[in-house]
């Protein structure tokens, strides 16, 4: 019998190992032929040229977004958006958890606003089910929606301003989100992902604490984004910054499939709520904020007109607010009957949808998410060449994708 020792067998995660030409997320080629001709016509570069890789840490790419720019000097020539480092399977997740688990299983796609991406399988669900929701909870789910809607366009006027260099916005941004927070955390139990949204209604009625706080923010609301407003429509900087970048025309905008904020910049009214009237929607009144200029500033100046509409309609919810349940009764185990739906909505964001299929288990058969950011986000190797590396930031800022979405 042998005693010579074994050599050992070296992993390639071994950190003593030395490889000549490590593949890794900071190269800006990748390891790879190309596979398409797009994908060869980008990676070609000509004198003078250069790739260099933003994201997918940086903070001002509004989550886990890498993003490869050819540059040439300080102007970005092309663009190269690389997606999937956030990815966790999201509908396949829900296709193998029954219609109840699967309201938690989207909340976390649309973390900054997560009302909205509960909302919407429910309401999937309850059009496969032909429930009828209690017009008290109807009430309550508009209420909760717009405040969520103002806690992420407060946060989105911060983001804004922060990745053109100013820090003061943020600062108002999140104490107006986080006096929001609060507030619904009194209603729903939760301050992020608040799981309030059931088949049939609503998780808990309105409660003693939430109503007064509501009350506290409603007596300052409007005077706190005119303080705001007049804080950064005022710098000479941030108007400069922002006026003229990011144009996009509404030909382009329709052929892109932008919707929300991007969308109604160009001059298109388009809103899910007046266009395809869910809810109670149709009973209140509302106008549909729109800009021509189809930039940065446009967009941003939009969602302060959105913010001052969304207070409006939580004020006639006030006054309106119906007696009643807020649940429909349910059997405890849903098993809707064989057949497709889809439902749509309007998130600060654009069109959040979920198409629907049920096969009459428990669980979906198919559920498929169409979420805005990810529709919008496609528009930036449209906005973004011809412009400085620095004007990259405020252009996807304004353009307010979130992450969880985009790679679900």
């Amino acid at each position: 019998m042998s005693t010579t020792p074994q050599a050992r067998v070296r992993s390639l995660d071994d950190p003593e190992l030395y490889v000549e030409t490590p593949a890794t997320i900071f190269d800006a080629i990748p390891p790879y032929p190309p596979r398409t001709e797009r994908e060869a016509e980008f990676y070609s570069v000509r004198e003078g040229e250069m790739l260099i890789n933003l994201g997918p840490q940086h903070p001002s790419t509004h989550g886990v977004l890498r993003v490869v720019l050819k540059i040439d000097g300080e102007r970005v020539v092309d663009l190269d958006p690389v997606l999937g480092y956030l990815h966790r399977g999201v509908e396949k997740i829900c296709e193998n958890s029954d219609w109840h688990m699967v309201v938690s299983h989207c909340d976390p796609l649309e973390y900054i606003a997560s009302m909205f991406s509960e909302l919407v399988p429910v309401m999937a669900a309850e059009k496969l089910l032909d429930v009828e929701v209690p017009r008290r909870a109807e009430y309550i789910r508009v209420l909760a929606c717009e405040l969520n809607r103002i806690s992420s366009h407060a946060l989105f006027m911060g983001w804004l301003a922060l990745d053109l260099g100013g820090l003061t916005p943020i600062l108002y941004g999140f104490i107006e989100r986080d006096e929001i927070v609060e507030m619904l955390a009194a209603l729903t139990g939760q301050k992020l992902l608040f799981n309030y949204m059931r088949i049939g209604g609503v998780n808990g009625d309105l409660n003693h604490e939430f109503m007064s706080r509501l009350g506290d923010w409603m007596g300052h609301a409007a005077q706190r984004i005119e303080d705001s407003q007049t804080l950064i429509n005022e710098n000479e900087i941030f108007v400069k910054r922002t006026r003229g970048l990011g144009v996009i025309d509404r030909e382009t905008a329709l052929r892109m499939c932008l919707s929300g904020p991007p969308l109604r910049a160009t001059g298109i009214p388009y809103d899910v709520r007046r266009a395809h009237p869910y809810g109670v929607y149709p009973e209140l009144e509302f106008e549909i904020p729109t800009r021509e200029e189809g930039d940065s500033y446009a967009r941003y100046q939009l969602h302060l007109d959105e913010i001052k509409q969304s207070i409006h309609i939580i004020d006639q919810v006030l006054h309106k607010l119906p007696d009643g349940p807020v649940m429909a009764k349910l059997p405890r185990l849903l098993r809707p009957r064989p057949g497709r739906a889809f439902a749509a909505i309007e998130s600060p964001r654009g069109q959040y949808a979920v198409y629907a299929m049920s096969d009459g288990t428990d669980q979906p058969f198919r559920l498929r998410i169409h979420d805005p950011s990810y529709f919008n986000l496609q528009s930036v190797g449209l906005l973004t060449p011809g412009h400085l590396i620095a004007d990259t930031m405020a252009i996807m800022a304004s353009l307010d994708p979130i992450m969880g979405g985009v790679d679900k």
